[in-house]
C-alpha cells in the first residue's frame, strides 16, 4: 500500500540567497561592477571587449532584474540598464549581522577555552 505525499510547494529562497546566487556568476558579477559607475548602459556598451552575445548578455541582465539588482528603461529603440545600489546594502547589513554573530560565537568560545 503506498501512502500519497501531498502536494507541497517548494520552500521560498529568502532574499539574501536569491540575491547570492545572482552574483554568484562570475559574468553577472562583472556586469554589477560595470554597471556601479552610475551611468546607464546599453547592451552594446555591456557587451564591448566580451566574448559573450548580446543574447548572453541580455539573460545575465534578466537573472539581476528578477533579484532588483539591476532595472532598465528604454531610450529610443534600445533599453539602458542601471544598477539599483540597495539590494547590496541589505546585502551588506545582513554580512554584517552574520559577522557579529560570528565574532560574539567566537568570543564565547575563546572565553570558555581560556577558563
Amino acid at each position: 500500500m503506498s501512502r500519497r505525499i501531498p502536494n507541497r510547494r517548494p520552500a521560498k529562497r529568502p532574499a539574501h540567497a536569491l540575491l547570492f546566487a545572482a552574483l554568484g556568476d562570475e559574468t553577472r558579477l562583472a556586469l554589477v561592477a560595470r554597471l556601479s559607475s552610475g551611468e546607464p548602459h546599453s547592451i552594446a556598451q555591456l557587451t564591448a571587449g566580451s566574448r559573450l552575445t548580446r543574447q548572453a548578455i541580455t539573460k545575465h541582465l534578466r537573472v539581476l532584474q528578477k533579484v532588483s539588482m539591476v532595472h532598465s528603461v528604454r531610450s529610443g529603440r534600445e533599453s539602458l540598464f542601471q544598477l539599483n545600489p540597495e539590494p547590496l546594502r541589505e546585502m551588506n547589513q545582513y554580512l554584517d549581522f552574520v559577522s557579529r554573530q560570528w565574532d560574539h560565537a567566537l568570543a564565547r568560545l575563546k572565553a570558555f577555552v581560556e577558563e
